[in-house]
């Protein structure tokens, strides 16, 4: 019956045609605009629509408790000749170990040698991995939560001046912190942590800094703790005590030593409100450019970063809806 009355309808009646020529204008439309939810590559498509619905990977992140802290206090004041003073801050009872001319090589054979071998958890175990390849070493006993003061510093019997010229063999400072009680191991997910650290002398005398960290887990890997960059704040800028004859010059001997100026960019003053919206609260870590801008209802809008533009490929939050609404009661 249904095909006797279409034919019908056909023979008869213009309605056939308007209805058809209606049903495909309805459906082209659709498809163009994307109404039915399908990635058409129309060239009518906005741009803008289409960069909003491509999807950015979200890092599925675990929380691990880091219980090392180190620093350097006054790094201007620091050098080969006169040492350096190390501030810890440590959740347990720890032992900082300072290995002085320390092998570049035999260091990342250690990392690797806790990936693949033994675990690196005693100072013993990483002088086993570099074969004693240092000069000199120095340990100190860190108390508890206890944020000490540790000068570190070569004898004078060594006669060493300087490290020679970049690239070098040897770094000037490498520092080990570990646990020093063995209970403490199976509580914390990470057991070591191992600070590069360069020491100005009179071959190189770029500024003192920690160059990288890492942390040495139980699961046999190492991860390079990186920085990660807020949003600055434009009503507040930070003083600078560096001359620009002097900035010029730590760009240059960095250039030297083949290092980017993003691999030590300083420290910037955070902000903790999103730079779209200024209303939520910075809770998304952008990556690889690690720039910490966004809040929960602007990270979907943007496949690229709006503080240097740079591709997102991959984002995680900082903290989880229940830690937030926990933090909103505790104000309340």
């Amino acid at each position: 019956m249904a095909a006797v009355f279409l034919v019908t309808l056909y023979e008869y009646s213009p309605l056939f045609y308007i209805a058809v020529v209606f049903t495909c204008f309805i459906v082209t439309t659709g498809l163009v605009l994307g109404w039915f939810g399908w990635d058409v590559p129309v060239i009518l498509r906005n741009s803008e629509e289409t960069q909003f619905k491509t999807r950015v990977f979200k890092k599925q992140m675990r929380q691990v408790k880091n219980p090392f802290g180190l620093e350097i206090a006054n790094p201007s004041s620091a050098s080969i000749s006169t040492g350096i003073t190390l501030t810890t801050d440590c959740l347990e009872d720890s032992l900082l170990t300072c290995y002085w001319g320390c092998s570049v090589q035999k260091l990342y054979e250690a990392l690797q040698k806790h990936v693949y071998c033994f675990r690196i958890s005693t100072p013993q175990a990483l002088e086993d991995a570099l074969y004693s390849e240092y000069l000199h070493r120095e340990q100190y006993f860190i108390k508890k939560d206890s944020k000490e003061e540790i000068y570190c510093q070569l004898p004078k019997d060594t006669n060493i001046e300087d490290f020679g010229t970049v690239p070098r063999s040897r770094y000037p400072l490498v520092a080990l912190l570990t646990l020093a009680d063995e209970d403490d191991r199976e509580i914390y997910d990470i057991i070591s942590m191992v600070s590069v650290i360069h020491i100005p002398d009179k071959t190189y005398k770029l500024s003192c800094r920690i160059l990288c960290q890492y942390l040495l887990p139980t699961q046999g890997q190492f991860h390079d703790l990186k920085q990660l960059f807020m949003s600055a704040n434009n009503n507040a800028t930070p003083p600078s005590n560096s001359s620009p004859d002097g900035e010029s010059t730590d760009r240059s001997l960095l250039e030297k030593a083949g290092l980017s100026e993003s691999d030590v960019e300083p420290p910037e003053e955070s902000s903790k409100d999103c730079v779209v919206c200024q209303n939520g609260t910075v809770n998304w870590v952008l990556l690889p450019c690690r720039h910490t801008c966004l809040c929960d209802g602007c990270v979907r809008y943007f496949q690229r970063c709006p503080m240097c533009r740079q591709f997102v490929q991959e984002s995680f939050a900082l903290r989880s809806q229940k830690e937030q609404d926990k933090d909103k009661l505790k104000t309340l």
